[in-house]
């Protein structure tokens, strides 16, 4: 029989053990960190994070590592802040009934398609309400292990039912500057954090489809008047010229049937107004059988990507995963480094973003910022396609993927 002291000592053992266990404390210990995309690297370093905040950094030297943490062995690897990937589709099979589906079974398409690759934070530009909102819900409540998903609520010009979504699938076409605002009032009021525009719609072979000026502008007004961005997807140079003029935020494609490259007077535009642009660049890769052709598309679209960073446009990073199933992030990563530096790569998947969007607290890791990492297997500075090469996903402190 134990005795009262035993028992009162055995008590305080358990709800110390207890309190360690739900402190939710992760320690990165031994790897190279950068903290910023350009900032040197920190060799054998530890990163502390408690209750999904970095609470230290340094070297293994300066900083104690806390009782009770858990401990990553990071010797060999490179540890940057989580991924953004600004344009992605809940839209496939797997993400049915997401509010009911097993957590397993959405974890493992997560996995597939986004947190394998180092993903912490996504922009949805386009899925069904109905599938992703409770799809976040789950996520923000811990029941599934997954990135911080932002929604993008979608608007097509009347008539611009693209060839490539079924038919049977209802879209919002609107006509008026009322109808677009209305709708983006609506999307807002469901949650949505941002509005998508099509300015221009593929109709095949049939001529695109382009969405007015004043409609795109009666989304943007109320958009803009909630403090919300507004991307917008071009399909030829009016589809542009749209964005410019109803002060969209940000492109959400390179445009392969502007060959030539933005023009001056668009490039002036975009810097002076702070258009972002997602490139997209991989996405064209997928839409073309002949190799020849797919080669002259890819090399007008770095062209344009090289022109508006050039310029000092923001870039963002994205690849319409959902919409394709190039899951493998290394093919965008190689052709974006055709126009951008290696830590002008990273800085689209970190700082860009985080600034862009006003995410105050992530993009980097510092002390007081959240707790998103990305843990690589190689230095994504000696060789962009290590960014691929992901060890650990971690969210707010938690691991949501750890390769096998």
């Amino acid at each position: 029989m134990i005795g009262k002291p035993l028992r009162a000592a055995l008590f305080c053992f358990l709800l110390a053990f207890s309190a360690a266990a739900n402190a939710q404390t992760l320690a990165l210990v031994g790897g190279r960190v950068y903290a910023s995309p350009d900032a040197a690297p920190l060799a054998d370093a530890v990163v502390v994070a408690t209750d999904g905040i970095v609470t230290a950094i340094g070297s293994r030297s300066e900083v104690q590592i806390p009782p009770g943490a858990r401990v990553i062995d990071c010797s060999g690897k490179t540890v940057v802040a989580g991924f953004w990937n600004s344009h992605v589709h809940f839209t496939q099979a797997a993400w049915k009934n997401a509010a009911g589906a097993p957590a397993a079974a959405l974890e493992e398409s997560m996995r597939e398609m986004l947190t394998k690759w180092g993903f912490t934070t996504v922009w949805d530009l386009g899925s069904d309400p109905g599938e992703s909102l409770p799809l976040r819900g789950r996520i923000n409540a811990g029941e599934v292990a997954g990135p911080t998903i932002l929604l993008a609520g979608n608007m097509y010009p009347e008539g611009g039912h693209p060839i490539y979504v079924p038919r049977e699938v209802q879209l919002p076409e609107v006509a008026t500057p009322e109808e677009s605002a209305k709708w983006a009032r609506d999307f807002l009021a469901m949650g949505h954090n941002g509005i998508k525009l099509f300015t221009g719609a593929f109709m095949g072979d049939k001529p695109v489809v382009n969405m007015d000026t004043a409609v795109a502008k009666g989304a943007v007004d109320v958009a803009h008047a909630q403090g919300k961005p507004v991307f917008a997807h071009p399909q030829n140079r009016t589809g542009v010229e749209t964005v410019i003029a109803a002060g969209v935020d940000v492109m959400a494609h390179t445009v392969p049937s502007q060959p030539d490259g933005y023009t001056g007077e668009q490039l002036a535009r975009f810097k002076a107004q702070g258009i972002a642009l997602t490139p997209t660049l991989s996405l064209f890769t997928t839409v073309v059988l002949d190799p020849a052709v797919t080669a002259r598309i890819v090399a007008a679209t770095v062209n344009q990507l090289k022109q508006f960073s050039d310029n000092g446009g923001v870039v963002l990073f994205g690849t319409d995963v959902g919409f394709i199933k190039l899951y493998d992030t290394t093919l965008e990563y190689e052709l974006m480094h055709r126009a951008l530096s290696e830590r002008q790569v990273l800085a689209t998947l970190t700082t860009n973003p985080a600034s862009y969007f006003k995410a105050a607290r992530k993009g980097r890791i510092e002390k007081g910022y959240d707790a998103d990492f990305a843990v690589l297997d190689g230095d994504p500075i000696t060789d962009v396609r290590n960014l691929a090469k992901v060890a650990y996903t971690i969210r707010a402190g938690r691991v949501i993927y750890q390769k096998p």
